[in-house]
């Protein structure tokens, strides 16, 4: 790349520059240009530009900035660590608003350090200790897009000192494009993960305990698991179980904060404390009041009713173990072992590619399943359908939830299936994916044909397949 712009290696000039066309450009412009250009420099080219280099480090010294925040091997936790009063600065950084004149240029340069670390992963073998700094900076890149409590799945796990919550690749980000942006993130971290030496890491217990437990870690391990042995599968084991843990725990309080089900108003409202609805009492008897002594008396109170169905239903989960489906795959195994814990509901479990898997007696556990689970190969849906279709014993009574991208190499056979299902009175719910991007790629004729049939095929964020099971099973 190209260094020769007009900045001059002075970058702490105080007058403006005038460009090509006569128009005059203000100092702050220039040193904000100045490590934009040095950002795409090192984004696009991983050697040094030394004229870019010169005038950045002059803009930072300038600014009273550590000489640290142009170090891309430097990770902004540590960078926080060292310089405390900076942590307040990255937070919400990249979030929509007006800075104060003269803060534009330390902006761009705290902007630029974040956007270096993240985006700028390298090449070659990457180390545990390397990986983990990646997913901490990734933690500050999420909070800089104010991405706070409660913000996505909260499934990711990389969050660094004071990255505050929702930080690690699996959390939301925010905005309209948080969805795109947190694909990008998982690509990234896939990406490191793939060229690490994971198996000699996971033989050193000491690495291994260096290791963030994340979406893309697991399916590496899930992968290579047959290739592991003694102390690096147990290391292996420990981590998928961490993580496996973890998403339970926050999916478990997505099922439990979802609305379920519709009141069942043939049943009197129990008439005790805490279903009195006061709203309506009052209304009902503001008749009643006397102005005379200000007082409102109650001749009736009004109850609300609470009961909901609890017809025992039936569960069947379908999982499509083909590696593109992951993602999808870890979270609905974890669900589907929730559910099996609720009462009345019956939960059985079917994972297959060319071949079929009952995995109901490890339903409970979804560490045992995903141990169980081969990732990869081809998908014929036909032989999960040879073995789901004999559990339907009640069709109104039952749930078939179907996870898949829908490539299947007998497209004709298994939607004549699932549309059996369908018209059988089977409540049929097709998941394209349930992952913190919602980009999981669905055959377009499946698609299209699912939502004809009245099913259309669910993608985003788990909250919807939560939402639709819980209404179902209620």
């Amino acid at each position: 790349m190209n260094a020769d712009i007009p900045v001059g290696a002075d970058a702490s000039m105080s007058d403006g520059i005038v460009a090509g066309d006569g128009a005059t450009v203000s100092a702050g412009q220039n040193r904000r240009q100045v490590l934009y250009w040095r950002l795409l420099a090192r984004l696009f080219d991983h050697d040094e530009q030394p004229a870019l280099e010169t005038a950045a480090m002059a803009v930072v010294g300038d600014l009273g900035l550590p000489a640290a925040l142009l170090d891309p091997a430097v990770s902004v936790d540590t960078l926080v660590q060292r310089f405390p009063e900076l942590a307040a600065e990255f937070q919400n950084l990249l979030t929509p608003g007006e800075s104060a004149p003269g803060d534009e240029v330390r902006r761009a340069a705290l902007v630029s350090k974040l956007l270096l670390n993240v985006f700028a992963t390298g090449t070659g073998d990457v180390t545990a200790t390397r990986l983990a700094a990646w997913q901490q900076d990734a933690g500050w890149f999420r909070q800089a897009l104010c991405a706070g409590p409660g913000a996505g799945t909260g499934t990711g796990t990389g969050t660094g000192a004071g990255a505050g919550p929702g930080a690690g690749t699996g959390a939301g980000t925010g905005g309209e494009n948080g969805g795109e942006l947190a694909g990008v993130l998982a690509g990234l971290e896939a990406d490191l993960v793939s060229r690490m030496r994971l198996r000699e890491v996971l033989a050193d217990p000491a690495l291994a305990r260096q290791l963030t437990p994340s979406m893309s870690l697991v399916e590496q391990l899930l992968r290579d698991k047959a290739n592991l042995s003694g102390v690096a599968l147990a290391n292996a084991k420990a981590l998928i179980r961490r993580f496996v843990d973890e998403v339970a725990e926050v999916l478990r309080t997505q099922v439990e904060k979802a609305s379920a089900g519709v009141i069942d108003r043939s049943v009197p409202p129990k008439r005790v404390f805490r279903n009195l609805d006061v709203e309506r009492t009052i209304w009902k008897n503001l008749t009643n009041y006397n102005p005379e002594d200000q007082r409102l008396y109650v001749d009736r109170l009004y109850y609300r009713r609470t009961a909901r169905r609890t017809t025992p239903a039936r569960m069947i989960v379908v999982v499509d173990q083909s590696g593109s489906m992951v993602d999808a795959m870890v979270n609905c195994t974890i669900l589907a072992s929730i559910f099996a814990g609720l009462p009345k509901v019956d939960v059985h479990l079917v994972a297959y590619d060319t071949r079929a898997l009952d995995l109901t007696p490890w339903v409970h556990d979804p560490f045992e399943v995903l141990l169980r689970t081969q990732l990869g190969g081809g998908t014929d849906g036909t032989a999960a359908l040879a073995v789901a279709q004999p559990k339907v014993a009640d069709p109104r009574n039952t749930v078939v939830v179907w996870i898949s991208d829908f490539y299947e190499w007998n497209c004709d056979a298994v939607f004549a299936g699932m549309e059996a299902l369908h018209r059988s009175g089977v409540r049929l719910i097709p998941v394209g994916s349930v992952n913190s991007g919602g980009q999981q790629s669905v055959n377009p004729w499946f698609r299209q044909k699912l939502k004809d049939l009245g099913t259309p095929v669910i993608s985003g964020h788990i909250r919807k397949l939560v939402f639709e099971l819980k209404n179902f099973l209620a």
